[in-house]
């Protein structure tokens, strides 16, 4: 199949922030009377939305909330997010995956960001970064009612692009995916398409046994070597 689309993760593939939502969860569980143990964090959370992730440990912890009360937790780590974002004079967007993003520019690819963030996260991010315009479309958070590793958000991106492009009748199989945990390349896997792990997050190793292929840096993909990629996998 020839590619036709890139799609995005956005925590730990554009912005290097997963400190910051580790530090930021942490502070929710305080509220909550609670602590975060060691590895919780990357166990319920990394590549994951927020709901599922808040809504993993609690339940790990023996809580049960209500939706509203989840609602309420959510929201809250939302606008800690976003002050401590305006807070921050240069954010810590990922320069070889800004390079990347203008390769495929360049090269008349769609892009879309796939991510279990909120949209009102992703598109403040874009924004500050000056990478709004290379993405015509975003799947948030806001748009699914299930988490990574399930496939419905990459799904979606194709859903979504297929709407803005009906020409351009793109197929699970015509798409890249670049994603830096598991269940980020679980979730792209299962819905069909190529993924590219690059090691933001994860250890090079412990992504090359889940991805198709595993970079240290995006600055490593040769566009011609990408393409060349999604038709081995794809037939």
């Amino acid at each position: 199949m020839n590619l036709k689309a890139v799609l995005f993760d956005f925590n730990g593939v554009i912005i290097n922030d997963e400190l910051l939502h580790e530090q930021l969860i942490e502070q929710v569980l305080i509220e909550e009377n609670l602590l975060l143990k060691t590895g919780e964090y990357h166990k319920f959370c990394l590549g994951r939305s927020d709901r599922a992730c808040l809504t993993d440990i609690l339940t790990h912890r023996g809580r049960v909330v209500n939706d509203g009360y989840l609602d309420q937790l959510v929201k809250r780590k939302t606008e800690a997010y976003q002050q401590q974002l305006e807070s921050i004079e240069e954010l810590p967007i990922y320069t070889d995956t800004v390079d990347f993003i203008s390769m495929i520019t360049k090269n008349d690819l769609k892009m879309a960001v796939v991510s279990g963030a909120l949209r009102a996260e992703v598109e403040l991010v874009l924004k500050r970064a000056n990478l709004a315009d290379s993405f015509s479309i975003i799947v948030a958070g806001d748009d699914l009612t299930v988490s990574k590793p399930e496939p419905d958000c990459y799904l979606l991106a194709v859903e979504f692009l297929n709407q803005k492009y009906p020409e351009l009748n793109l197929l699970p199989s015509e798409c890249l995916v670049i994603e830096d945990t598991f269940s980020g390349i679980e979730a792209a896997k299962r819905a069909g398409m190529t993924v590219v792990g690059v090691a933001h997050t994860y250890p090079f190793h412990m992504l090359q046994r889940l991805a198709n292929w595993c970079v240290d840096y995006l600055s490593e993909l040769e566009l011609d070597r990408v393409k060349q990629m999604n038709q081995e996998f794809t037939t």
